[in-house]
């Protein structure tokens, strides 16, 4: 009985803390932990490419970039369940439902189990022809494979790890989750050069260090929530499957899956018409173009992680004036954040640059050219960031789901088919930008509308 009391009273003191303290400094308590998780999150790729780049060379990173579709693929499932629980739980506690948080966390946990299985499986079965799709080439294939093998093995460590620890961070412990991802990321710092350098191993020392990396981070989120530290506890007869609630996570979780899995087709899109237009350096390109962008992303989507749980918690808890201004307080930080971001892109790409290759000068022009071209329209995506992430928040998944395929397929696809016949290479970096400007305008007409009607629930006290 002790225990129960002690568990209830930490989750009525996080759910007070959502309902009651000041949004700007609940933002800010969240965001730095947030913040420190996904930049170093990010580091796993951009670390992996670092030390390939540097080490095994320009070729071996164009294999490499020929993989990144294939990891977005196995991240969506992830996110599939991972932000799907995390809302779940958010909202869960909001409606003062714990065991029906506890009940979400464990069907999380037993989903992700299976999906990671049947991710491996498939992706050792269609691999090659896969690999072929995404721009690897006869000079690449070789180290695209070696990476991908062993990724393929650890799919389960990487799904478990993210989507665990996406549910700590919904239920309040931000800090918990900073460490986690600390722990993880750091751990891949120190293995990489081991791996790649010390064991001579390659492209195959990379991804090993990745696999390692994430076992360790599953240790540390399954330790967790048999901890007492949790608001939500790991309880074994709750990894029963329950239909309703996964169908429940999976509604929420289908936005950001089709997000990244329409970022995958994209990528893909993007190596075939590079490949086409600039040749296998250019693929090389724009894997350094990717890691970049996606680090100064993850600055924004930290600003996303630090207002779910606010927003998913005032959503549940119908405190309709609380989810207004922690929306208004995101997009003025993400926006604030994208142009600084994009000054500094603009205004120094060549150190960037430098530190992922320092050897081939025709590498580095094209990929310094494609970077300035490429994040011309950053300063709005902060914005469609927050927007995207709100639907999801309180459950609009249909509309959080239209407006991720908006900029990746309904927008990008076709700028990537069309643009490259008129403007050559250039045509493929200039169709980012365009799809981002399209789809920020029609984002915000989504989300003015729906902040208007809350605005409204909010006088009338539904």
């Amino acid at each position: 009985m002790s225990n129960i009391r002690i568990i209830r009273n930490v989750a009525d003191e996080k759910s007070r803390e959502l309902g009651e303290k000041s949004i700007g400094r609940l933002m800010w308590k969240f965001f730095v932990p947030a913040f420190v998780g996904v930049v170093v999150n990010s580091l796993y790729n951009i670390v992996d490419r670092i030390f390939i780049g540097r080490g095994v060379g320009a070729i071996a990173l164009s294999g490499l970039s020929a993989v990144f579709p294939i990891m977005l693929i196995v991240m969506a499932f992830g996110m599939l369940v991972g932000l799907g629980s995390g809302v779940n739980v958010s909202i869960s506690m909001g409606q003062k439902k714990h065991d029906r948080a506890e009940k979400v966390l464990g069907n999380g946990l037993s989903i992700t189990i299976l999906l990671a299985a049947f991710v491996s499986i498939l992706g050792f079965a269609i691999k090659t022809p896969v690999l072929k799709l995404f721009g690897a080439t006869a000079e690449t294939m070789n180290y695209a494979q070696q990476y991908l093998n062993i990724i393929l093995y650890g799919a389960v460590f990487q799904m478990i790890g993210f989507g665990l620890n996406n549910v700590i961070r919904s239920e309040g412990n931000a800090r918990i989750a900073m460490y986690s991802m600390l722990l993880s990321a750091g751990a891949n710092l120190v293995l990489d050069p081991i791996f790649i350098f010390g064991l001579g191993m390659g492209v195959k020392g990379a991804a090993y260090a990745t696999v390692l990396s994430m076992i360790l981070l599953d240790i540390w989120v399954v330790v967790h929530f048999l901890s007492k530290r949790a608001v939500n506890r790991l309880k074994f007869k709750n990894l029963k499957l329950d239909f309703e609630i996964i169908g429940r996570i999976f509604a929420i979780g289908m936005s950001p899956f089709s997000m990244q899995m329409a970022s995958s087709l994209v990528m893909g899109l993007f190596t075939n018409q590079l490949i086409k237009h600039g040749g296998d350096l250019a693929v090389g390109a724009l894997g350094i173009i990717f890691s970049v962008s996606s680090l100064l992303i993850m600055s924004m989507v930290a600003i996303n992680m630090a207002s779910q749980p606010i927003i998913g918690f005032n959503f549940g808890a119908k405190q309709y004036d609380r989810v207004k201004k922690t929306v208004q307080i995101a997009i003025l930080s993400a926006t604030t954040v994208a142009v600084v971001s994009w000054l500094g892109v603009e205004l120094f790409p060549a150190p960037i640059v430098r530190l992922f290759n320092t050897k081939d000068q025709q590498l580095f022009e094209l990929a310094v050219n494609g970077m300035r071209i490429f994040m011309l329209a950053l300063p709005v995506v902060g914005f469609q960031i927050v927007a995207g992430n709100f639907f999801q928040s309180i459950g609009k998944a249909k509309v959080a789901m239209f407006l991720s395929l908006l900029r990746q397929l309904i927008l990008l696809a076709p700028l990537l088919l069309l643009l490259p016949m008129v403007f050559g290479l250039n045509g493929v970096w200039m169709s980012s930008p365009i799809s981002d400007l399209g789809s920020a305008l029609i984002t915000g007409i989504f989300l003015f509308a729906q902040l208007k009607k809350l605005g409204k629930e909010t006088e009338t006290g539904d």
